[in-house]
């Protein structure tokens, strides 16, 4: 199935505006060590296997605030059911990519694409949508704790013991708030990143 606007390994990408040597800094400062990158590739099946649940509650929080609905609502205001639809596939393709743990250059790439898609430097231009400009900077941080807290009991229904659920969703918030921090860098004045 192809996902319209997922750019995963597309050539078209420019190239990271990091050095690796910048990358793995980040990771050496968040801790996500390769013992980490093994827990993430654990909840792969139980991500797999509940994405479109685990959509469906993350979709109904975003639904349930009216701020963050604005984000994916034309400009008089109504949601935009397509542009939410596609968003919805490539966010579902987002959870497998990040329980796969695969971190080169392709992923790299995307990372830093999907943080221009959330700036104003680049929303709405894969859709091709009339929504608004931009999503503010306070929002992608923020929504990360109703993320990682209500993915918390879908990690739970695999057949890990708690321990390792708890390694699994320390994982995943490290991977989260490593994604975070490379979407943020077309928020960040140059020179300041």
């Amino acid at each position: 199935m192809t996902i319209p606007g997922y750019m995963m390994g597309s050539p078209t990408l420019p190239p990271a505006p990091l050095k690796p040597e910048e990358i793995e800094e980040i990771k050496k400062t968040l801790t996500l060590t390769d013992d980490d990158l093994r827990f993430l590739r654990m909840s792969l099946p139980i991500v797999e296997a509940h994405a479109d649940e685990i959509l469906d509650v993350w979709y109904g929080f975003v639904g349930s605030h009216p701020h963050l609905l604005y984000y994916f609502s034309r400009r008089d205001g109504t949601p935009n059911e397509t542009y939410l639809a596609r968003v919805r596939q490539r966010f579902k393709q987002w959870i497998i990519d990040t329980a796969q743990a695969e971190y080169d250059d392709a992923w790299l790439r995307y990372q830093f694409e999907i943080g221009r898609r959330h700036h104003r430097t680049g929303k709405n231009k894969t859709d091709g949508v009339d929504s608004v400009p931009h999503i503010h900077f306070r929002h992608l941080f923020a929504l990360a704790i109703p993320v990682l807290h209500t993915l918390k009991p879908f990690l739970a229904r695999g057949s890990h013991d708690t321990e390792t659920v708890e390694r699994i969703f320390q994982a995943w918030q490290k991977a989260v708030l490593f994604q975070l921090i490379l979407w943020s860098y077309p928020y960040v004045k140059e020179g300041d990143y």
